[in-house]
């Protein structure tokens, strides 16, 4: 292998509020020596996921704090390029968590740490999406937390995101009615037309509550049954005042308290009134189902009944500005990085 060196983004500082790119830094790294059992692997694609805003404060989130001055951590898809390892050969292509770097070395004897992947009827970049670590986040959620039965309504918020757009369909898939919440026309165009959602409202145009939950109205004339949470606040507020008897809410991101905004609630006594379940969930402490979740969404991605889209960033020194729009919604579907 001629290139001995790596290009890495540390997080050099921890933000005050919203994050910015002065928080990062892009440096140069060595590429160490196999030792045995070990695994060089070259990252083609690094994920972008809201959870990492959480990662970069010091305090008590549902994620460990990101160490300062080391590579951020992620989730990568990429191509073993050396290996000491029997169970490892140059050119199989792996999922793993090599973090915000073009190349990473794991001991590949600890299990789990990557995992092979076959890229015959799905594409590599997928395994970061539907076909990983968002999928069984929207697959954990609907089907274990929600449940819907056939007929039911389940709405979703970031409907067009990587996780809210896994649990429209698979929500469909079960026979329920899927009501979007979005961020613009076109989004909510795509949830509709592509994803084949019900109903998908521009929580942009619905400046209150009043008027979101109207829109709600409208979209489920039978109440809602099963919420997928993504964002919080006002949304989760005006999905409460449609809600109805033992609804199921899985509370899977609160991103508009990411910064740590206050994310009051207008009316915790809707719980009561409508006797609904709300429970949390991160997907990686329920790595029991993921066999099951991952066999329905690679059979439905490989058939091409689970669609997705990707907003690709070029190059590991485009992560940090991906990420921060990522952030602010800037991103059309699961954003990514492309590397090689």
């Amino acid at each position: 292998m001629t290139n001995t060196q790596n290009i890495q983004i540390q997080l050099v500082s921890r933000p005050t509020g919203e994050p910015t790119l002065d928080n990062f830094k892009l440096v140069e790294a060595a590429i160490p020596e196999l030792g045995e059992g070990q695994v060089l692997i070259r990252n083609h694609y690094l994920s972008l996921d809201p959870y990492m805003r959480g990662r970069m404060n010091e305090g008590k989130s549902y994620a460990q704090p990101q160490p300062l001055n080391e590579v951020m951590m992620g989730g990568t898809v990429g191509e073993v390029v050396a290996s000491k390892n029997a169970a490892f050969s140059v050119g199989d292509k792996v999922v793993g968590m090599g973090g915000w770097q073009q190349y990473f070395v794991v001991d590949a004897n600890q299990r789990g740490v990557i995992q092979k992947v076959d890229t015959t009827h799905i594409p590599l970049s997928a395994y970061l999406g539907a076909v990983g670590m968002p999928g069984v986040t929207a697959w954990y959620g609907l089907v274990k937390i929600i449940n819907p039965k056939a007929g039911e309504t389940v709405v979703v918020s970031a409907a067009s995101g990587a996780v809210g757009s896994c649990v429209g369909q698979l929500a469909k898939a079960r026979g329920a009615r899927a009501v979007g919440l979005a961020g613009g026309a076109d989004k909510c165009r795509y949830v509709v037309e592509q994803l084949g959602f019900d109903a998908c409202i521009d929580y942009k145009e619905h400046r209150d509550v009043k008027s979101l939950s109207a829109a709600l109205k409208a979209a489920c004339p039978d109440g809602i049954d099963g919420h997928f949470e993504n964002v919080g606040g006002m949304i989760l507020d005006a999905v409460m005042l449609r809600a109805n008897a033992f609804s199921r809410v899985a509370m899977c991101g609160m991103i508009s308290g990411y910064n740590g905004e206050p994310i009051p609630m207008s009316a915790p006594q809707l719980i009561l009134v409508n006797r609904m379940k709300i429970e949390g969930f991160i997907v990686s402490e329920h790595m029991e189902v993921w066999p099951e979740a991952l066999k329905e969404l690679g059979g439905l991605v490989a058939t091409g009944k689970l669609k997705f889209r990707e907003s690709v960033a070029e190059g590991i020194a485009a992560a940090p500005e991906a990420f921060l729009g990522l952030l602010k919604g800037r991103n059309f579907g699961k954003q990514l990085v492309k590397l090689v």
